[in-house]
């Protein structure tokens, strides 16, 4: 067992934030622009109504993961659920029971928000990810993800 501390996002924290998002990028074989990310994440962190709700995950003062979630309403449910939207922790870090105890922390913050479930997504090749999900209990379903980019104008 390793020492480690997950805890709230800082201000503070956001270009170490920043480069660990790059990091998931990499990670996820998906392209990443750093530009103008960190006011756009301090705006959806810090305001007075979250749009984001981030933890970070530290080890003797240097950033190694982080997780970052919504909350969000199903129509088929008709009620809301949390999204984790992002988990990455560096590869050392991987494997010593850190997810798990996100996600841990991640149902007692569905239940307190009375969520009716989490939901997530990961891309099919992570398949390390795919074994710790389904290792935790959690079921898949395959659906493919569209993305439509907005054009600035």
């Amino acid at each position: 067992m390793i020492d480690y501390e997950i805890r709230d996002c800082k201000r503070e924290d956001l270009p170490s934030l920043l480069s660990l998002c790059e990091s998931h990028a990499m990670h996820e074989q998906s392209t990443f622009d750093p530009r103008n990310k960190i006011a756009g994440l301090e705006q959806a962190i810090f305001s007075p109504s979250p749009k984001l709700y981030c933890w970070i995950v530290e080890r003797h003062a240097t950033r190694v993961g982080y997780c970052t979630y919504t909350f969000d309403f199903s129509t088929w449910d008709a009620q809301q659920f949390l999204y984790l939207d992002c988990l990455f922790l560096e590869p050392a870090y991987r494997g010593l029971g850190i997810g798990q105890e996100i996600i841990r922390r991640l149902i007692k913050e569905a239940q307190a928000n009375e969520c009716v479930n989490i939901q997530w997504q990961t891309p099919t090749f992570n398949v390390d990810a795919i074994k710790f999900y389904n290792r935790i209990g959690a079921t898949g379903q395959q659906k493919e993800r569209f993305t439509y980019t907005i054009q600035s104008s």
